[in-house]
């Protein structure tokens, strides 16, 4: 039998302002969601054919997180069958410089790799034509 488990006496730290950001945008698809309502509001479908790899079930729970954060307003519209159209609130505009912030080292990353698949490409051929023929004998 193990000791007892004390409580600490101690009190929690306060939040972590980048934690309690990052926590903004968690779950799949997120980052995507407020990227492309950053622009205009969209419709449910328009979402759908922008982000055309998210399912419908997901893009539907990621508005409704979104929306739950205070990020994404909801606004039913007058039409026949009925719709809703989605937009960013001022707090979701706010992250749009953090999200294309790391979009941009996004970029830099992949140019960087496909760079360096070059060029292990092109050393991997010239190695290969360096290498002496062998003949059988």
């Amino acid at each position: 039998m193990g000791l007892p488990v004390r409580k600490s006496k101690v009190a929690a730290p306060p939040a972590c302002p980048l934690t309690e950001s990052l926590a903004l945008l968690r779950g799949a698809w997120a980052p995507n969601v407020v990227w492309y309502l950053s622009a205009e509001p969209r419709r449910f479908g328009e979402l759908r054919h922008d982000i055309p790899r998210i399912s419908a079930r997901v893009l539907s729970a990621r508005l409704r997180e979104l929306e739950s954060r205070g990020l994404v307003t909801r606004r039913v519209l007058d039409t026949s069958p009925p719709s809703a159209e989605y937009a960013l609130t001022p707090l979701g505009h706010e992250l749009l410089p953090a999200i294309q912030a790391l979009a941009s080292v996004g970029r830099k990353l992949i140019a960087e790799w496909e760079a360096g698949a070059s060029k292990r490409a092109s050393g991997a051929v010239r190695a290969k034509r360096s290498q002496p023929a062998t003949t059988g004998s």
